[in-house]
């Protein structure tokens, strides 16, 4: 298993926002995925939403606070999009190419993640059985984001790294490989 550990920026903008900090960590066992986001720093101003009794599939998790990440397999345009709310929300989307054909990705049926309060901030984690969608042997690449939405309505994009003029999570070239 090989883990790896990540950083992530804000997209460059005009705007001051409180100081954040999201890292992490990313491994793949096999068919295993571990992503687990640290978010650190001054979180007042941030739009936490409250956890869910019963959290479930969700659309449009995006508009909100959302960790992201999109995992595509390597060398094929295919890839797909897991959205992660605070409030245990989550969604997964199958795309043919670079934003063409999304679909539900309807394989996983549940995607139960962690979320936990620290004194230093949160702490998100998620252990994924990727089998349903890609088989063991293939490697993959993986685009890891966070959109964070401040309570007056700003929205912040932070990725391992912006490659566009716009702030756009699904550009290929953004991805990192990620081992077995």
């Amino acid at each position: 298993m090989n883990d790896q550990t990540f950083s992530l920026q804000p997209f460059p903008s005009t705007e001051s926002f409180p100081n954040l900090k999201i890292t992490g960590n990313i491994s793949r066992n096999a068919n295993q995925l571990t992503i687990c986001y640290t978010l650190g720093g001054d979180l007042k101003e941030i739009a936490i939403p409250r956890p869910s009794n019963a959290p479930s599939r969700k659309y449009e998790l995006w508009q909100d606070t959302c960790f992201e990440f999109f995992l595509g397999i390597k060398n094929s345009q295919r890839y797909w999009e897991f959205n992660l709310s605070l409030a245990g929300h989550w969604n997964v989307y199958h795309f043919d190419g670079y934003r063409q054909g999304m679909q539900e990705e309807t394989t996983f049926e549940k995607l139960p993640f962690s979320v936990q309060n620290q004194a230093d901030g949160l702490v998100l984690t998620l252990d994924v059985d990727l089998g349903k969608i890609i088989s063991a042997e293939q490697a993959i690449e993986v685009g890891i984001t966070t959109l964070i939405k401040y309570r007056a309505g700003e929205v912040t994009y932070w990725a391992l790294t912006h490659r566009g003029v716009e702030a756009d999570f699904h550009l290929r070239d953004s991805f990192i490989a990620v081992d077995t």
